[in-house]
């Protein structure tokens, strides 16, 4: 099986920053394309962002774009989310999420997630 382990949330205030990390008991984490996702109270969950397997290439929702940063280690089988400028609108658990779906997928299918992390923004 594969586990997948986030850590690193709390609370900030607007405008703060948090980097999240998600670590995986994988022996072939390259072989998985990373993604972050968040859900909060009432609402559905939602696509954050995503790596490719090698890490080269990502993708990012239209309301992080330019405050979010998703990365990889391979190495230390580790994806991270780095978040700057948080606003409110931020507060959710984020889950971190594996596929074996080619990168190309546009919507690929998440074989495993973690069992999430709390993040909350406070003004």
């Amino acid at each position: 099986q594969v586990q997948l382990v986030e850590s690193g949330g709390g609370l900030v205030q607007v405008g703060g920053s948090l980097r999240l990390s998600c670590a995986a008991s994988v022996r072939t984490f390259s072989s998985y394309l990373m993604g972050w996702f968040r859900q909060a109270p009432g609402k559905e969950r939602e696509f954050v962002a995503r790596v490719s397997q090698s890490g080269a290439v990502t993708n990012y929702a239209d309301s992080v774009k330019g405050r979010f940063t998703i990365s990889r280690d391979n190495a230390k089988n580790t994806v991270y989310l780095q978040m700057n400028s948080l606003k409110p609108e931020d507060t959710a658990v984020y889950y971190c999420a594996a596929s074996e779906s080619l990168w190309v997928v546009a919507t690929p299918r998440y074989d495993y997630w973690g069992q999430g992390t709390q993040v909350t923004v406070s003004s």
